[in-house]
């Protein structure tokens, strides 16, 4: 009997991938872009979208076109030393380095932090944390219950207690889109909201959850790569949709928030602010239940795949003992050097990013030169350069470099050096973009002429 996609089941995969993609920073980034950018949230909106949704879609396409089930089979064609390498930098920043650390932290300070004397704050943090990524463990050792858990439970709960946000402030609105933009969103708002997409890890995430996503699948009764790419494509495109309409939604309620509010000084401020406003004493109770809910579907994602990915490479440890692994590593994070993670967060994106975009554009493109190695290894050399160079511009040593890939000051400014001033967008962050596509260029030459000097041999041959 062939298993067949239904509706339900449709719905279920769907709800499962939103439910991993939508976590803290998905939650609290965008409603602090819509402040930023004020009357301008239009452009920022389309480059916040750009790089939190289409390129993560097109992450899942082209896991899907490629057949990969995950980071490590996508990149395998830039040989198994870069796959695994690859692997472990996204697995590391995603699960213990930067993401889910974030989880609980983001759970903590939306819900018991608000209620917690000040000198109590770090021992409650302490216990919170522990409870989270118990719970974490929990659900997430039951790997063949995961859909259920998220899919079927914690995500529709939150989508139900967002829309609720959002039918209040559609029906009595907090002000108008006419306020002043931030400097940054004044000029350059497209590439500043373009590069704050960057924050939500999901473009990267995509490439990680994709053997979350298959091992779903599959426990569905669902079998063959094809089969399984194209459900991955079908409902990754209907969950992606899904969290682009949220984003939209809690940018315009950044936005008109301004109304009441001065500029916060984060998102979870703003989300705060926002639901007091229309709940009262009870938004901070309905705060705390719809942010933990947000971001414990996300720490499960992120923590699974961590384990099903790290299990698949290196068998001989268990599924369970990575996931013990990572969140161990995880809870520490959380409690003794998240300020640290913070500081080395941008500069480790702004060097993933590059790479991550670049792996997917060549996996979308591959039917165009028979996934042929050479094309892979021409482009990821000249994407990287710039990807060192931006990483190294944002690191907390990039005074070091003064005049070769610019700084940033004790305020913050970005003061440019050679690299900035001579490669073009590299002043936005952009710098890997015409090197990449210079470097996939010389990759489609090269094919041609070896399949060339191939076709000649054979019709040689042949004669």
């Amino acid at each position: 009997m062939t298993t067949k996609l239904d509706i339900k089941k449709t719905l279920l995969l769907a709800s499962l991938i939103f439910g991993m993609f939508f976590g803290a920073g998905n939650l609290i980034f965008p409603v602090h872009l819509g402040q930023l950018a004020g009357l301008n949230w239009g452009p920022a909106t389309i480059g916040f979208l750009l790089s939190a949704t289409v390129i993560p879609l097109m992450a899942l396409i082209s896991l899907s076109q490629t057949r990969a089930t995950g980071i490590y089979d996508l990149a395998k064609p830039l040989g198994r030393g870069f796959a695994i390498f690859f692997l472990i930098a996204v697995h590391v920043s995603l699960g213990p380095m930067i993401a889910t650390p974030r989880t609980a932290t983001v759970a903590y300070s939306l819900s018991f932090a608000n209620w917690i004397p000040s000198s109590w704050q770090s021992i409650a943090q302490l216990i919170f944390s522990a409870i989270f990524f118990g719970i974490v463990y929990f659900l997430g050792s039951r790997e063949q219950n995961l859909t259920k858990y998220i899919g079927q439970y914690l995500n529709p709960i939150f989508v139900i207690l967002l829309v609720l946000i959002f039918l209040l402030a559609i029906f009595n609105p907090m002000g108008t889109l006419k306020h002043t933009a931030e400097a940054a969103y004044q000029t350059q708002a497209f590439s500043s909201a373009f590069i704050e997409g960057y924050n939500t890890l999901d473009a990267i995430a995509a490439l990680a959850f994709g053997i979350t996503i298959v091992r779903a699948i599959e426990a569905m009764g669902f079998s063959g790569r094809r089969q399984i790419a194209q459900i991955t494509a079908k409902t990754g495109f209907i969950a992606i949709a899904g969290i682009a309409i949220v984003y939209i939604g809690l940018i315009l309620l950044g936005a008109t928030s301004l109304s009441h509010f001065k500029l916060s000084e984060n998102g979870t401020t703003a989300l705060m602010q926002i639901t007091n406003h229309y709940l009262g004493s009870f938004g901070g109770a309905f705060l705390a239940v719809m942010g933990t809910i947000a971001v414990l579907t996300t720490a499960i994602g992120l923590t699974a795949s961590f384990a099903q990915d790290f299990h698949r490479i290196f068998p001989k440890i268990s599924y369970k003992k990575w996931l013990i692994l990572t969140i161990g590593l995880s809870f520490m994070a959380a409690n003794f050097g998240l300020d640290n993670i913070i500081a080395w967060a941008v500069p480790i994106l702004m060097f993933l990013y590059p790479i991550a975009i670049t792996l997917i554009l060549l996996g979308l493109l591959s039917p165009l030169f028979n996934n042929a190695s050479v094309v892979y290894l021409s482009t990821m050399i000249f994407a990287m350069i710039p990807a060192i160079m931006d990483g190294i511009a944002n690191s907390p040593f990039s005074g070091l470099f003064k005049g070769v890939v610019g700084y940033h000051d004790d305020m913050g400014t970005l003061h440019f050096g050679i690299y900035q001033n001579l490669l073009p967008f590299a002043d936005m962050g952009f710098g890997w973009i015409t090197p990449t596509i210079l470097g996939f260029l010389i990759g489609i030459i090269l094919y041609r002429i070896k399949l060339n000097r191939i076709l000649k041999t054979v019709s040689d041959t042949m004669q």
